[in-house]
């Protein structure tokens, strides 16, 4: 019988950053979220995971970077150091990123640990953390331009935005970047930063598809063509989350 599958729209190449090292509380479920929807979107996933020490893929479309402890951090520290320059050309560029907690923090200008020591980062994102003895723990809700965005933090980090440099979103429940100025993350060009755990893309999924849109512009150099999905059950959960947090 004659092959009648549908041809491919393109090949979209996702780089997971650091998998081993940088991916707990559930962080890993967006790599793969991804995968399914740029799949059920007609598109191909080239899924490539880049561990320290190894060579950089020549055609990158979307990044994707999670938590980690700070002995995560630490491990990945020299390797970072080296694709810092292709990193920062690429978001120049337009590649979107994710970046979460741990790599959201490597993706700002410095982390300044509870000691004083400053320990510098990429410094895509206009953004500096600071180390303490709270942690900021709980479900959260940000208002963004994709919507309302729910998810789950857990980090001792105080993040500060400096003049000028946007947010993800305004936070609507739970403590964001510092639990002071309401801000929930940052973005640079389609670089977003963000403390949201979960994992955060199968709850969201407009966010998610905004991730794939700009990876599949850039691959094919054609718009984004959506295929039309049923994300009822991730609205609803989305939706109930919303309701019991701010009502």
């Amino acid at each position: 019988m004659p092959d009648t599958a549908p041809a491919s729209k393109g090949t979209i190449t996702v780089v997971h950053l650091y998998p081993r090292e940088m991916s707990i509380y559930g962080d890993l479920g967006n790599t793969r979220c991804v995968a399914v929807r740029i799949r059920r979107h007609g598109y191909t996933p080239n899924v490539v995971q880049h561990h320290p020490g190894a060579d950089w893929p020549a055609d990158v479309h979307l990044v994707l970077g999670g938590g980690g402890q700070d002995s995560g951090q630490a491990r990945v520290e020299a390797d970072l150091v080296e694709i810092a320059d292709r990193l920062r050309g690429l978001a120049a560029d337009g590649v979107p990123m994710m970046m979460i907690c741990g790599t959201y923090q490597l993706f700002g200008n410095a982390f300044v640990t509870v000691e004083g020591t400053r320990l510098p980062g990429l410094g895509i994102l206009d953004v500096t953390t600071h180390g303490n003895a709270k942690r900021m723990i709980g479900p959260t809700v940000l208002d963004t331009e994709f919507g309302t965005v729910v998810g789950y933090e857990n980090h001792s980090g105080s993040t500060t935005l400096s003049p000028g440099q946007k947010p993800f979103g305004v936070v609507r429940h739970g403590y964001g970047n510092n639990g002071d100025d309401r801000t929930g993350g940052a973005r640079t060009h389609n670089v977003f930063g963000h403390y949201l755990h979960g994992p955060v893309l199968p709850a969201n999924p407009r966010f998610a598809d905004a991730l794939i849109g700009y990876a599949a512009e850039r691959a094919t150099g054609r718009p984004f063509e959506p295929e039309e999905l049923d994300d009822r059950t991730a609205d609803e959960a989305r939706t109930r989350q919303v309701r019991r947090l701010v009502g």
